[in-house]
């Protein structure tokens, strides 16, 4: 079952909410996408750090119903 780019937007935005969130469906398929996450309260956190909050924000799909999720993440 594919996961639609709306409903990780949706969710990132849930447990990010000052996070600017940009999804490209890289495939076609709903299983292979890429993300550009962009919020102030990454400031002071390592990378390894803010991509952990986006899988935590993911709620544990990573893996599961989305199958692959190239991750950017930053400070505006």
């Amino acid at each position: 079952m594919a996961m639609d780019a709306g409903e990780i937007e949706r969710l990132i935005k849930e447990g990010i909410p000052d996070a600017q969130v940009s999804i490209k469906d890289l495939a076609g398929d709903g299983n292979h996408y890429s993300a550009t996450v962009i919020a102030p309260s990454f400031s002071g956190k390592s990378r390894v750090q803010q991509h952990q909050l986006v899988y935590q924000a993911l709620k544990g799909q990573m893996g599961g119903v989305l199958h692959a999720l190239a991750l950017q993440t930053g400070t505006p």
